[in-house]
């Protein structure tokens, strides 16, 4: 059922299964017949992890949503509230449990991922808490999205660090690491890029030094751990993803591993029916390498996942056309058993063609062409230092204002700033425009660091760019050499970092390094004696990197592409605290996004 995540360098359904454990242990601990009521958010993150099926094995009968009011009718023993330590969620607990005229039943609350001191007074001051006959906590850190992606899902780690100024998902990603070691074995080698990075491993270490002598005895899967702060890269997520799953994201968005769409293009063709039965529900796709199309395409560049459906469809053809050559019982009994496959095959390149066509209708619209002219300028230097044009159109067309914003903060990121008058426009514009209320987002923007004035004149972004050969002229979309590919020409700069650590080393770049925000540090963690890997020749090493503060999709194609390099002798395994594009990432930095978004 999570075979994809047991193909990879290393086996993260090891990390799946351990939590799995944790949720029948606990499932088990409420004896009797049970109701699940949900946060809404945590039901993703959890459907990765443990199916229905799990659930009523362990007497699981009903499941709701967390919402104010009475809870629907549930003939069971035990009702077990699954929620994140959220003030507002314990006033919605209190409401359901003050409606409730049962006495018989027995009430539970799982925090996930961590039990929370505010919240349980938050119960007491509402008078429910010795309404309750288990408060505990689940342990859910870091989730298997892939056989080489890992992701915590945490919504507002980025906005809680350079925002608020707050450590609690730093915490909870130095507890990750540690579940993680001690599943997989000490990491000797630690390397870190950024303020968090450096909280993350004094936290790390810290524990490990509290837990020493308890640990677990295994030889170590993973040689080192890379920590990289978002914001050293705060140019990377702003620009337009172009890898297939990347556009996948920034257009339809990508949640927990899936997609929905307009259903129109999903249309099933059926005889003797009209076509007035087109389906109304948006058609929802799991997307992982457990689908070997997928996996396939996944990474390219969108300009090159045309050819390869193509080639697809003719081996797939011709496979079907086998069955005219098939004589001999034994021949047509093969053919037989290869059906189920190729009809598979089959399905998920119509899929593939439809999300294809339905992303080649915008790559090919005079407006993406237009917005990613600028983007690419911006990146390359081109006009930075004045208002841009399109920019001040689109704002009098009322475009969305997630487009401006992104586009605004990346000509700040790509100039050290903007000058001021430039940005006075600017604010005065989007406000006059979009409303006084978004003078908190620009605010924001500005304390994160994405929006600023230029404070001096010296701008390092070209010498960063030179140096590190971020932007590079041709890039092959067809047959990648390099991992420019993913944004058709600009190398991420987070995964560039993560290149030259691997060789040269950082020490070659250390001018560089000092332009960026924040420090950069290495540590090594002593490994018990008996634990040193004996490298086999040609063997590759496996670097954990971990994005603190989000990654992009075309960020992992571009790792998966310096792992499958024959001459990189390195794997990545890829962890984050959320899974983000421009816009998810800038909304979580708005005030009320939901109602700010037109």
């Amino acid at each position: 059922m999570a075979a994809h995540l047991t193909n990879g360098r290393v086996n993260l359904n090891i990390l799946r299964e351990a939590a799995r454990k944790e949720l029948r242990e606990f499932l088990d601990k409420c004896a009797g017949t049970k109701a699940i009521v949900w946060d809404e958010y945590l039901t993703g993150p959890f459907g990765l992890i443990a199916q229905y099926s799990l659930l009523k094995e362990h007497e699981v009968e009903k499941m709701f949503t967390l919402k104010g009011g009475r809870l629907p009718p549930a003939d069971v023993k035990n009702i077990i509230f699954f929620v994140r330590p959220r003030l507002e969620l314990m006033d919605i607990i209190a409401e359901n449990v003050f409606s409730d005229k049962t006495n018989s039943r027995d009430f539970h609350i799982l925090f996930v991922p961590r039990r929370s001191m505010l919240c349980e007074q938050r119960l007491k001051e509402q008078g429910v808490q010795g309404s309750f006959t288990n408060i505990d906590e689940y342990i859910l850190d870091l989730i298997p999205y892939d056989g080489d992606l890992l992701s915590m899902e945490s919504e507002s780690a980025f906005r809680e660090c350079y925002l608020e100024n707050d450590q609690t998902s730093l915490y909870h990603t130095a507890k990750g690491l540690m579940t993680l070691q001690a599943l997989y074995g000490t990491i000797p080698q630690i390397y870190g890029k950024g303020e968090c990075a450096r909280h993350v491993a004094n936290m790390m270490l810290r524990m490990k030094r509290e837990f020493a002598g308890s640990q677990n005895q295994i030889l170590p899967v993973f040689d080192t751990l890379l920590l990289l702060d978002r914001n050293v890269d705060l140019l990377t997520p702003l620009a337009t993803q172009l890898t297939y799953e990347g556009l996948i994201d920034e257009i339809y968005g990508i949640t927990n591993g899936y997609v929905k769409l307009p259903p129109e293009k999903f249309a099933q063709k059926k005889q003797g029916e009209g076509s007035k039965d087109l389906p109304t529900e948006p058609k929802k796709l799991q997307l992982n390498s457990a689908e070997e199309l997928y996996a396939e395409i996944r990474d390219k560049n969108f300009n090159a996942v045309g050819a390869a459906l193509s080639k697809k469809a003719k081996i797939i053809s011709a496979a079907f056309e086998e069955r005219h050559n098939a004589k001999t019982v034994g021949e047509i009994k093969q053919f037989v058993s290869q059906l189920p496959h190729m009809q598979a095959a089959r399905s998920s390149l119509a899929n593939h063609t439809s999300i294809a066509e339905l992303i080649k209708d915008i790559t090919t619209s005079e407006a993406f062409f237009d917005n990613l002219t600028v983007e690419q300028e911006f990146m390359t230097g081109v006009d930075t230092d004045k208002v841009n044009t399109y920019i001040e159109d689109c704002i009098a067309q009322k475009a969305p204002l997630i487009k401006i914003l992104r586009l605004v903060c990346m000509q700040s990121v790509c100039s050290n700033g903007l000058k001021q008058k430039v940005l006075d426009f600017y604010k005065r514009e989007i406000l006059q425009t979009y409303g006084y209320e978004h003078m908190l987002t620009l605010n924001n923007l500005e304390k994160t660091g994405l929006l600023k004035p230029q404070t001096s004149s010296r701008n390092n972004y070209p010498t960063i760019r030179k140096t590190l050969k971020l932007w590079m002229e041709d890039a092959n979309e067809q047959t990648p050499n390099d991992i420019s590919y993913v944004y058709s020409g600009y190398a991420p700069l987070s995964i560039r970092l993560t290149q030259v650590l691997a060789r040269p080393g950082w020490r070659s770049i250390e001018e560089v390094l000092k332009m960026l925000p924040g420090p950069h540090f290495e540590e090594r963690q002593q490994l018990p004696a008996g634990l040193h890997k004996k490298r086999q020749q040609g063997e590759n090493r496996t670097t954990l990197v971990f994005f603190l503060g989000g990654v992009t999709y075309a960020e992992i194609a571009a790792l998966r592409f310096l792992s499958q390099m024959e001459d990189s002798g390195m794997e990545y395994i890829i962890a984050t605290t959320k899974l983000i594009n421009g816009s998810s990432w800038v909304k979580s930095l708005m005030d009320h996004p939901e109602t700010q978004c037109p």
